[in-house]
């Protein structure tokens, strides 16, 4: 029952960015009767046996009223403004703590409209299937969010410095890499333009 009970995969939702050049927080952005982060947090906690953490930066105080802290863990990175490899290191720090004896991470972000459980779970059957390392998400000719780590790359990722991103980290083990197809994870939130496309 404990192996059950404490094998989880974490999956860590970076929402601390300031959306500069949307003019507002996309975290908080209204779609499908609720935000972008909510839906997006909604998805991960359908994923069974799963932690959910949302690292939390420039808006903290807005979206920690806005979410419940009573099913998914809230942690706040104070060094946002260093970029997303400092909210990484946040969010895994918070996992290993949760989680120690976990073996898996998936990283995301809160800006694709698209991404459901249904994406989050197949990286997760890709893991068990392909027993490769990283399980990434495949789109428009690329790869990227969300992506699965397993454990021994844990350490890499906790080196990460503010120019490196996770990307950095597949491209130097693609040889223990596999793709997961997600066509529509090429959608996200950057502008208002990309926000009215997508309500329109």
């Amino acid at each position: 029952m404990s192996a059950k009970r404490e094998n989880k995969t974490g999956i860590v939702i970076l929402a601390a960015g300031n959306s500069s050049r949307l003019g507002e927080p996309k975290q908080l952005l209204e779609f499908k009767n609720t935000t972008l982060l909510k839906n997006t947090i909604n998805e991960a906690l359908l994923v069974p046996n799963s932690i959910v953490i949302v690292v939390t930066g420039a808006v903290h105080e807005t979206i920690e009223k806005e979410i419940d802290p009573s099913k998914i863990k809230i942690v706040f990175n104070p060094d946002w403004e260093l970029g997303m490899s400092s909210s990484i290191i946040a969010g895994l720090k918070e996992f290993m703590v949760s989680a120690p004896e976990s073996n898996t991470c998936i990283f995301s972000v809160c800006d694709q409209p698209y991404l459901t459980h249904t994406v989050f779970e197949e990286l997760v059957t890709a893991h068990s299937k392909t027993k490769k390392g990283i399980i990434a998400s495949s789109y428009a000719g690329t790869f990227g969010i969300p992506v699965l780590f397993e454990r021994k790359y844990f350490n890499a990722l906790l080196e990460l410095d503010e120019q490196s991103g996770a990307k950095k980290i597949i491209k130097n083990y693609i040889e223990d890499s596999s793709l997961v197809p997600f066509e529509k994870g090429v959608i996200d939130i950057d502008t208002q333009e990309d926000y009215q496309n997508l309500i329109s």
